[in-house]
């Protein structure tokens, strides 16, 4: 269901790196590049909006033009050595500022929106995937060491499920930089897709098909990471700010 969904959300006209060669050449300023890349992939931005809002997004829907505007800020903000792939950056950014859209919408309307993301979610920052939004500069020592074993608790009780531990996960992150970005990116995906989350959660386990047609990763790689991406999606999903902090810098 979910595959049949999203199958040709990403068109596959150029590879992985004829693509971002692309990117950053129109990130650079070539305007004939960017034109191509926003008419080749208008099919990309009009399903990813349509898989994101749950209906059929047309030229002109109002959605369109911010798929539009989101996916021209995902070449400007691009950085290679910071977001693993394009395309997965520019689904993140495009939901992002359509779920923004629809809420303020709704605040306007006054309409209810039970199914769609919290404001915790979304308020998140664009460009970041791992980080903190506490600072413990204010406590002891004592109670840094204190609140440290409270949230690996935590943390530990949210991964038993699935048969992981916290010792497992900086065992089982990704060697290579990039493939820890991609894994993490990949993640992430999931905490913001509804239909990937309640797979992760009743079924426990990843939804390998969907993601490998989704981001443009092997299954093989898939699997390899699955433990390391399973355990950063739950952290993702949880408020244990102090723990996103530790890995951040164990992972960095």
């Amino acid at each position: 269901m979910i595959l049949a969904t999203i199958q040709g959300l990403f068109p596959k006209k150029q590879s992985k790196n004829d693509l971002e060669l692309l990117v950053i050449q129109a990130k650079e300023g070539n305007e004939e590049v960017l034109n191509e890349l926003l008419s080749s992939y208008t099919p990309f931005m009009k399903k990813t909006a349509s898989f994101i809002c749950k209906r059929y997004i047309g030229e002109q829907d109002d959605e369109y033009s911010i798929a539009m505007y989101a996916f021209h800020e995902a070449i400007v903000h691009f950085e290679h050595d910071k977001n693993a792939s394009f395309l997965t950056f520019a689904h993140l950014l495009i939901r992002r500022k359509l779920i923004d859209f629809i809420r303020k919408e709704a605040r306007r309307k006054e309409i209810s929106l039970g199914q769609m993301t919290s404001d915790s979610e979304i308020e998140s920052s664009s460009f970041s995937i791992l980080e903190s939004s506490h600072s413990f500069e204010q406590f002891t020592a004592t109670q840094q060491a204190d609140e440290r074993k409270h949230q690996i608790a935590v943390y530990e009780s949210l991964l038993k499920p699935f048969g992981l531990s916290f010792q497992e996960l900086v065992k089982v992150s990704p060697s290579h930089e990039d493939s820890r970005k991609t894994a993490i990116q990949i993640a992430q995906l999931i905490v913001e897709t509804d239909e990937f989350y309640e797979v992760l959660q009743t079924k426990k386990k990843l939804p390998i098909k969907e993601l490998e047609e989704l981001v443009e990763v092997s299954r093989k790689t898939l699997e390899r990471q699955r433990k390391f991406i399973i355990a950063i999606a739950i952290l993702l999903k949880s408020d244990l700010h102090y723990i996103k902090d530790y890995l951040k810098g164990r992972m960095s």
